[in-house]
């Protein structure tokens, strides 16, 4: 089974996907309630709902991007303001945080190896 995509709650769509596309993501499909984007690399996708009501999310989207600094130097050059620049957490990630204009948690990170082998990893038994 492969995760195919994941969809976030937005209070604005316009600003919504103007967000993501400066991220790098490629719009994909485009309605005035709903968008969707293929990821910068892979072949992993989401989606945007427009949400009339109040909500509160404490889903947080991942990308992992092997050139971090570069890509934060990027994208902070393109505009877009981090909650917490590149910093090595104690679970062996190295981790960006920002926020999209909805309040949606965005860790941009880079874990190599650490990703799927922890050195705590829980070994396969039978």
């Amino acid at each position: 089974m492969e995760l195919n995509q994941i969809t976030l709650p937005v209070n604005d769509m316009a600003k919504a996907v103007d967000f993501y596309r400066l991220l790098g993501c490629q719009l994909i499909v485009d309605t005035p309630h709903y968008a969707r984007f293929a990821a910068p690399d892979g072949d992993s996708s989401f989606s945007l709902s427009l949400e009339e009501e109040t909500f509160s999310n404490g889903a947080i989207m991942y990308f992992e991007h092997e050139q971090l600094d570069t890509l934060y130097a990027e994208l902070c050059q393109r505009g877009l303001t981090f909650d917490q620049p590149p910093t090595e957490q104690r679970y062996l990630w190295k981790e960006a945080v920002l926020h999209d204009p909805s309040g949606n948690k965005i860790k941009l990170y880079w874990a190599g190896e650490n990703r799927l082998n922890p050195p705590w990893r829980v070994s396969a038994q039978g």
